[in-house]
């Protein structure tokens, strides 16, 4: 497991080759940040099935992302017939239960110094050809997370990508200062209340939760501050303006996930981040 580190923190990332029991089809290999550690305080990260050491793959932990291969909906977007291509993880294989199967895996050329990972790949599946390229920086108390993906092929390449970070919840309970002119409608999960979202009521276990559309103001990237049990808070901020952004919790966590729809031409290219401040130790928690 490739870490990062400096007087401050360590990041833990799974690594491509070696951490496979941990990965499946759904998040991306290379830069999956599994756990952030604070010298002071600990683990600063949770997932759906916290604090079990070895969640199920599609479950997950820490802070990855996911290019989709097919809509939460179901419509297929990287895909020819019964092969596809989940971008980052290989060549897939569907069957009539709607399962996937990994038939080919890609393969990661991966370099990584104290405060830098650097990785990238190249695959030619199902009609498809891209590259993509990932890298995970730590500088003090900040984590910059950036990706570029190139369309190598002869087709267009239309899919969605989006984060999937899993932060830890404060006495039971998600709270998160919101930039100005978010809103949400009425649900039984969260509300907003002066510029806060808030958890409406602690959630039981992990079946119980709640998942909802959280709307930004118009052409403005997502910029957040989440209370945490451990820090006086983290700042989450995306590059780019989401096409969605997705707020879900349980008893164990709680994530906001910045969607965007990508569709590149034959030989285009696109490249954005993921921004996370960590607050300094808060011990009254």
């Amino acid at each position: 497991m490739p870490t990062l580190q400096n007087d401050q923190l360590r990041v833990d990332l799974l690594d491509p080759r070696s951490d496979r029991s941990r990965l499946g089809t759904r998040y991306g290999w290379a830069g999956y940040i599994w756990q952030v550690h604070d010298r002071d305080t600990g683990p600063l990260l949770a997932g759906p099935e916290w604090p079990n050491p070895n969640p199920d793959v599609f479950n997950g932990q820490g802070l990855p992302e996911s290019f989709r291969h097919r809509s939460r909906e179901g419509k297929p977007f990287t895909w020819r017939d019964d092969r596809g291509i989940a971008v980052g993880v290989g060549e897939l294989a569907g069957g009539p239960d709607g399962r996937v199967a990994l038939l080919q895996p890609c393969e990661w050329s991966v370099s990584h110094r104290d405060e830098q990972y650097s990785a990238e790949t190249r695959q030619a599946a199902a009609g498809f050809s891209y590259a993509v390229s990932r890298t995970v920086e730590l500088a003090g108390r900040t984590l910059l997370s950036r990706s570029t993906l190139t369309n190598h092929g002869e087709n267009a390449l239309q899919l969605e990508w989006f984060a999937h970070p899993f932060f830890a919840l404060r006495q039971d309970k998600a709270e998160m200062r919101l930039q100005e002119g978010c809103s949400l409608a009425e649900n039984p999960g969260f509300a907003i209340a002066e510029g806060r979202l808030l958890q409406k009521r602690i959630f039981r276990d992990a079946r119980d939760g709640h998942m909802d559309r959280l709307l930004l103001p118009e052409n403005h990237p997502l910029q957040v501050s989440l209370r945490h049990p451990k820090l006086a808070w983290i700042h989450f901020e995306t590059s780019f303006v989401p096409s969605e952004c997705i707020i879900w919790g349980n008893s164990n966590t709680f994530s906001v996930e910045p969607y965007q729809r990508i569709a590149l031409a034959p030989g285009e290219s696109r490249t954005w981040s993921l921004r996370y401040e960590f607050g300094p130790a808060d011990f009254a928690g």
